[in-house]
């Protein structure tokens, strides 16, 4: 990643963080932030370090901010683990999954603008307008997209490194961030199901009455 790109993003950010700032000076989200922000932060950590530990195996270094993914020496590598999994080493400058990842050299920098404003809406709503019921799920989406986004930043793609297959049929590689992705979309579905069903059984119990 040039450092042009770079300053790009921090400039990008900058909005969101004095954003949260004010509104945590309000007073508004604090009891929720104890709450949240660590489990954020954990994610974020658990993404970082997986990802940091499969570089660091690979080429003896954790490549810093302004590494472009393109020079950044990683040979293949397939490490078998079970004949349904394998640990490998890929760089993916698409979204998660490696969906995208063939549509031009621009994609890094929207995608970064895209999750950019999706954190911030997702942060907003978690922090200020969730019910009970959305929190975790919020939390969880959050933080495995932050965990994308700081490689986005870093590096202008993203680590995967989990391969699971049948015979030679093979899902796109993936990381911890994005299965936290995936847990809490799946999670917050569920949750939004199961409410729905308290809410209309409450209807109907009081329409008896």
């Amino acid at each position: 990643m040039s450092p042009a790109r770079g300053h790009l993003y921090l400039q990008l950010c900058a909005p969101l963080g004095i954003f949260y700032l004010n509104i945590w000076e309000r007073g508004k989200m604090k009891k929720k932030l104890l709450v949240y922000v660590p489990i954020i932060l954990a994610i974020i950590l658990a993404d970082m370090l997986t990802k940091g530990a499969l570089l660091y195996a690979i080429t003896g270094t954790v490549p810093v901010y302004g590494a472009a993914w393109e020079i950044v020496p990683v040979p293949y590598l397939m490490w078998h683990v079970f004949d349904w999994f394998n640990i490998v080493f890929t760089w993916n400058p698409g979204a998660s999954f490696s969906m995208l990842r063939s549509v031009g050299e621009f994609a890094p920098i929207l995608i970064v603008i895209a999750t950019g404003f999706i954190i911030g809406f997702i942060g907003y709503y978690l922090f200020m307008r969730a019910e009970k019921y959305e929190r975790m799920p919020l939390a969880l989406i959050m933080g495995g997209a932050i965990g994308n986004l700081i490689d986005r930043v870093r590096f202008g793609a993203v680590v995967d490194f989990l391969d699971f297959h049948i015979g030679g049929a093979h899902w796109p590689a993936f990381n911890v961030a994005d299965i936290c992705i995936c847990v809490g979309v799946a999670l917050y579905i569920l949750n939004w199901y199961m409410a729905r069903r308290r809410c209309l059984a409450s209807v109907r119990t009081k329409k008896v009455k």
